[in-house]
């Protein structure tokens, strides 16, 4: 396993048999003492103790020896080998944080070459509900596991997650150890994933069981939904008390047809909420701003005139600014990938590769601060307008042009029609699948797999 390096400090947490119970803690030539005390949310008459480790710069591998002492001077101990200290990631969200590394393009490599990566480590939890918040997982999936052709080659190993950590673990001139927390549920909507004041900030109406996760069209289909904030009861409260470096997120699907409007509130609220969590349960220990990275909702498999829901989750994942990071919530990354089509993957593109080296890019410019890092494509930040007036409102094709000696700038050609009417805005790459692979009309020119996101702008 991984746990948490300096400078902050890893805690590490556990079951007693009995209240006050005196824990004796060991690893790295250090001892800590503690006791047990009952916890007011688990339900078993086991108490629960709690250890912060001093801060570790060193990566090991080491020995975690727990040892519980009873009034008659008794003792029984648990050991975990092999414990390394480096970096740890958490990865949730849906179908395509859940596709793994064996069904995407190019995955026997990665699954060949994963032994050449044994300081990045996985596990995935099991999926499970609880309609209250849990203080221990209720089942896991994949154990700690070393990287390996059998561990990333497991139908449970997250291909966004692996490539992700990989890709950091690479980045780092220390080339520190990555653990990497796989936590996702197809099919689901952002609201299971919320805790319940997320709920009640963003005004979400509570009306309807829904049923997930059945199939790919179940992502599609409005009104699919299930009790809220069970999977955050069940598979991220469980992870509060443990220190983590950051979470990335690829989920949205789910709300193309369901709550669509809500998303930007209920996103940013999740965030913040979850930081404010995982700050409080671990001692104020877990940067209260930890870095948050997420994944632009992809495409389908068509590319024509079809606006649907898609452009518009896009637009609310960045909180209705077009980019991040921005003013709306801080320390906060993503990748832009609705240029990165599949027609056989549909809505689940097999192009993971260059979903984990977009994002890992932005991870290490705003998570690591890499200033060298280049991480985004352009982005739209102004405009010159000259407008006339009318009342239609109808959305026109502008070919556009780049003025010269400037490639930040695009003059648009508005077509003659135009001189009768108001123009009221502008946007780009407005659809469900705005182009063939790799062909948006606009990449940054310090790195051709970066595309500009997409934007709307209203005059």
């Amino acid at each position: 396993m991984v746990l948490q390096r300096a400078p902050q400090k890893a805690i590490v947490w556990g079951y007693a048999d009995g209240q006050n119970v005196s824990i004796i803690l060991k690893i790295n030539k250090k001892i800590y003492h503690t006791n047990s005390y009952l916890s007011s949310i688990h339900s078993s008459n086991e108490s629960i103790w709690s250890v912060p480790l001093d801060a570790e710069s060193e990566e090991g591998p080491f020995e975690l020896v727990a040892i519980q002492t009873f009034s008659n001077g008794s003792q029984i101990s648990i050991s975990l080998h092999d414990v390394l200290f480096g970096d740890v990631w958490l990865c949730s969200g849906q179908s395509n944080m859940e596709m793994p590394v064996r069904k995407i393009f190019n995955g026997s490599i990665e699954i060949e070459n994963a032994g050449k990566y044994p300081k990045v480590r996985l596990f995935t939890a099991s999926r499970q509900q609880s309609t209250k918040p849990e203080e221990d997982l209720l089942g896991i999936a994949l154990n700690w596991s070393i990287a390996s052709p059998k561990s990333v080659g497991s139908i449970y190993a997250s291909a966004v997650c692996w490539l992700y950590g990989r890709m950091i673990h690479l980045g780092l001139d220390d080339k520190r150890p990555i653990g990497l927390i796989h936590i996702s549920w197809g099919g689901t909507a952002i609201e299971m994933w919320a805790p319940p004041q997320v709920i009640k900030d963003c005004d979400i109406l509570i009306n309807k069981r829904i049923e997930f996760g059945h199939s790919d069209e179940t992502e599609l289909k409005p009104n699919v939904r299930l009790n809220d904030s069970v999977l955050y009861n069940a598979m991220i409260y469980p992870f509060t008390r443990m220190v983590i470096k950051g979470v990335i997120w690829y989920q949205g699907e789910a709300n193309v047809n369901y709550n669509r409007d809500k998303y930007g509130c209920t996103f940013l609220k999740m965030i913040q909420y979850w930081r404010r969590q995982w700050h409080n349960r671990t001692h104020f220990i877990t940067d209260p701003i930890f870095p948050f990275g997420f994944v632009q909702l992809s495409t389908r498999e068509t590319t024509g005139k079809i606006i649907g829901g898609f452009p518009w989750i896009r637009w609310h994942q960045t909180f209705d600014i077009g980019y991040t990071p921005n003013n709306a919530i801080p320390n906060v990354f993503m990748a832009t990938t609705m240029d990165l089509r599949d027609d056989e993957g549909g809505i689940h593109p097999r192009t993971k590769l260059d979903v984990g080296y977009r994002l890992s890019r932005s991870g290490l410019a705003i998570a690591y601060n890499q200033q060298d890092v280049n991480y985004q494509g352009p982005i739209m930040c102004c405009q010159e307008k000259q407008i006339c007036m009318s009342n239609e409102t109808v959305w026109i094709a502008a070919p556009a042009n780049y003025a010269p000696r400037s490639p930040i700038t695009v003059k648009l050609r508005v077509p003659i029609v135009c001189l009768s009417k108001s123009v009221h805005g502008v946007r780009y790459l407005w659809r469900e699948t705005p182009c063939q692979f790799k062909q948006a009309a606009v990449y940054s020119t310090a790195d051709s797999n970066l595309p500009a996101p997409p934007f709307i702008q209203f005059f």
